[in-house]
């Protein structure tokens, strides 16, 4: 039996961007939605669960930035940003919303998919490679907090936290190698595997989406801890 192919969404109100997209990506072999503006984009991934997304930030009405934000209350699908808005502070704007990668317009249809498939690649290589052990990170009797590298889950408790793929392994590289201090570009290499713009921040602002959802207090984390001038390490409890 052939494989089903992934669905992917593409949020995009310039027709000739979305079709160019759409073309290329159907020639990769995926199955592509379409949606022009952020309300249709929210509708598609309630109905259709698209495996990935690609949006852009100026929709109109609804922008990128809040299609983003709504769509991770309830999934953690792969997300990759295209805008014309170059700034660093836009870049940082849609990571902290919840994307997992940043393209700048004008753009060769082929970065796309080269992301796409990093994306993809880091994924299936990361679930490969890791061991069926779980890792206690937090030992708190009420609510431990348990990392399970080969199924792709944290737990807090019976509950599952919401981690993106980005968020996710940059946990699993701290957890490897606990008390360990990485530095940013480091982390850049390890998890990004491109060296994302080679923006030292980008690794800050994940950092801190992480904490919000695995720390008990992100605002005086004791789990990632962050060594001045230095980076980032993990400290289980």
């Amino acid at each position: 039996m052939a494989d089903v192919p992934l669905r992917l969404l593409v949020v995009e109100d310039d027709d000739s961007i979305r079709t160019a997209l759409r073309w290329a990506l159907e020639d990769e072999g995926y199955d592509v939605a379409e949606a022009v503006s952020g309300e249709d984009a929210v509708r598609a991934v309630a109905v259709a669960a698209p495996d990935l997304m690609v949006v852009d930030l100026m929709l109109g009405s609804m922008d990128g930035y809040a299609v983003i934000r709504e769509v991770r209350r309830a999934h953690d699908l792969p997300i990759i940003v295209i805008s014309a808005r170059a700034d660093t502070d836009d870049i940082v704007a849609a990571l902290e919303a919840g994307a997992d990668d940043y393209v700048t317009k004008p753009f060769e249809v082929k970065e796309i998919t080269a992301r796409l498939r990093a994306l993809r690649r880091r994924a299936a290589s990361g679930a490969a490679e890791r061991s069926p052990e779980e890792v206690v990170l937090d030992s708190d009797p009420a609510a431990p907090l348990v990392l399970n590298e080969a199924r792709g889950t944290v737990h807090r408790g019976a509950t599952q936290v919401p981690l993106t793929l980005t968020e996710f392994r940059l946990l699993c590289e701290l957890a490897a190698s606990p008390g360990r201090v990485f530095s940013r570009q480091a982390l850049l290499e390890r998890v990004w595997e491109h060296g994302f713009f080679g923006d030292e921040r980008i690794v800050d602002v994940h950092v801190r989406r992480l904490r919000t959802k695995v720390e008990t207090d992100p605002s005086a984390p004791q789990l990632v801890i962050t060594v001045r001038g230095l980076g980032y390490r993990l400290d289980p409890r």
